[in-house]
C-alpha cells in the first residue's frame, strides 16, 4: 500500500531522513556513545547498520526474484574515522539510491515480509527505507541526549507500512480473536485485527473510531504512536483503554 506517495516522492524522502541520520551521527561528540533504545549497541554500531542495510537493499532489489533464498550481506564495516563514516554512509544513501530508481517502482524482488498488504516490490522497499531511516535517526538523537519528535508525514506513514510489512500475517493468533485501534491524534485511526487467519489491519473512518469497541485502544500523536509501534517509548507513555495485555502480546508476537 505506497499509493499516498509517488516513486519520486519515496526517493526523496529516503534522501532526506538519509540526510537526518547522517546529521545527528556527525554531531555525536562521540561514536562510541550508547544507543539506549538499541541494547547492546553504540552509535557506530547503529551507523554501520543502517549502512549495510542500503547497500544490502540495493543489491537486493536488482538482483533478486520473489521466492529467492535471503541473500546474504556482504559484510563490508564502515570506517569509524569520523569523516570517513560520514562519506560512507552518503555513499551507502546514493548506492540504494541508484538501485530503486535503475529497479522502477514495480519490479519484484525478495524480501522478508509476506507481500499481503506490502508487496515485493521497488516501491514497498524505497518505503520500509524511509522508515528505517526515520526510527535509526530517533536512535541516533537519543544516544547524543537530544531526541526530537518524528516529523508529522512520515510519522503518520511509519504507522501504517509498519501495520502492512510487519503486522499483517497469516500466522495463526494462539489466543482469542481480538482487536486493537490506534489513535495517532489529528492524523487517523487504523484498527488491527487478530484471529485465527493471521493480523490484518485497516483504516478507519471518524465515525468508525468513534463507534468502535475493540478489545484494546491507544491514544497518542502519530509520533509517539509509531515510536510506540517500533518500542522506543515505554507501553504506559501513552494512554490506553481495554485490555492492556493485548499490546504486550502483539509486542511478543503472540
Amino acid at each position: 500500500m505506497t499509493e499516498q506517495f509517488s516513486f519520486p516522492t519515496l526517493l526523496q524522502m529516503v534522501d532526506e531522513r538519509s540526510a537526518a541520520f547522517r546529521a545527528a551521527v556527525a554531531a555525536a561528540p562521540s561514536f562510541d556513545a550508547d544507543v539506549p533504545s538499541c541494547p547492546g549497541w553504540t552509535l557506530y554500531d547503529l551507523a554501520n547498520h543502517l549502512s549495510e542495510g542500503d547497500r544490502f537493499w540495493a543489491y537486493i532489489v536488482l538482483n533478486t526474484a520473489p521466492g529467492d533464498e535471503r541473500p546474504s550481506k556482504d559484510g563490508l564495516a564502515a570506517p569509524r574515522e569520523r569523516e570517513a563514516l560520514i562519506t560512507w554512509l552518503a555513499d551507502s544513501t546514493e548506492q540504494l539510491l541508484a538501485a530503486l530508481r535503475e529497479a522502477g517502482p514495480d519490479r519484484t524482488c525478495w524480501a522478508w515480509w509476506e507481500p499481503l498488504a506490502s508487496p515485493h516490490t521497488g516501491a514497498a522497499v524505497a518505503r520500509r527505507r524511509v522508515h528505517e531511516s526515520l526510527i535509526h535517526t530517533y536512535d541516533a538523537q537519543l544516544a547524543s541526549g537530544t531526541p526530537q519528535e518524528l516529523p508529522a508525514t512520515e510519522a503518520v506513514d511509519a504507522i501504517e507500512e509498519f501495520l502492512a510489512t510487519v503486522c499483517t500475517v497469516t500466522v495463526p493468533w494462539p489466543h482469542e480473536p481480538a482487536t486493537m485501534d490506534y489513535h495517532a491524534a489529528g492524523a487517523g485511526s487504523w484498527r488491527q485485527t487478530v484471529d485465527a487467519a493471521g493480523s490484518r489491519f485497516t483504516r478507519l473512518t471518524a465515525a468508525e473510531a468513534a463507534e468502535s469497541k475493540p478489545t484494546a485502544a491507544i491514544h497518542g500523536t502519530a509520533s509517539e504512536m509509531a515510536l510506540l509501534m517500533y518500542m522506543r517509548i515505554p507501553n504506559d507513555s501513552l494512554r490506553m483503554e481495554g485490555d492492556a495485555d493485548l499490546l504486550q502480546q502483539l509486542q511478543n508476537g503472540g
